[in-house]
């Protein structure tokens, strides 16, 4: 589960909420693999008395339809199935309802928002070659690699469910002017030739 939960953080880059959100009927997987993808409905930023607030996304955008690579969708039917045989173990101690979220405990009652974080933390703690950054910066980490592999700033916008692009500009401003300097450079190698025989 824990596996599963990282690898959407980063692959999707979906908030904390829109992960708890999550429930199968979200998870499309085709044998097409351009007809598969995850569905972003809702979210759950939050509990009360005891019980999640289901509300629907931070914003309209934020509604959205998210592709994922086929090693994430490969993992996401063999997590299906051992949830499936652990919902028919559970029996009638089943909680959830007609609910099937992705991320919850054995009686099918999603986790607190802050559970996530506190099993990150706990994660990194464990394995202390790894540099912390919160549970929300896994989200960061996903625009930044999409970035740097000079994925166009609209699709990282609507992939991250932002407003608009300007949202996606003002937060990776800084990583796409990197990212630009660095596509730059590339063109060193045409002239770094020409500048070596000139020295000689």
């Amino acid at each position: 589960m824990f596996r599963i939960l990282i690898t959407l953080a980063i692959t999707a880059g979906l908030r904390r909420g829109e992960l708890l959100g999550l429930e199968w009927k979200h998870i499309h997987i085709e044998k097409d693999i351009e007809k598969s993808f995850i569905e972003v409905k809702q979210s759950i930023p939050m509990f009360k008395d005891q019980q999640p607030v289901i509300k629907e996304p931070k914003t309209k955008n934020s509604i959205r339809k998210v592709s994922v690579p086929i090693f994430v969708l490969d993992e996401l039917e063999k997590y299906n199935l051992q949830m499936r045989k652990d919902r028919f173990q559970v029996g009638d101690k089943w909680q959830g309802g007609e609910r099937f979220f992705l991320f919850s405990n054995r009686y099918g009652l999603p986790y607190y928002p802050k559970t996530l974080s506190d099993m990150w933390r706990d994660f990194v703690k464990k394995n202390q070659h790894i540099k912390f950054i919160r549970f929300h910066d896994l989200r960061h980490t996903s625009a930044t690699i999409l970035i740097n592999k000079g994925v166009h700033a609209k699709t990282i916008s609507s992939r991250l469910g932002h407003s608009n692009i300007k949202t996606t500009m003002n937060i990776y401003g800084h990583a796409m002017q990197s990212a630009d300097q660095a596509a730059a450079d590339t063109f060193n190698f045409l002239f770094d030739s020409k500048r070596e025989q000139q020295k000689a």
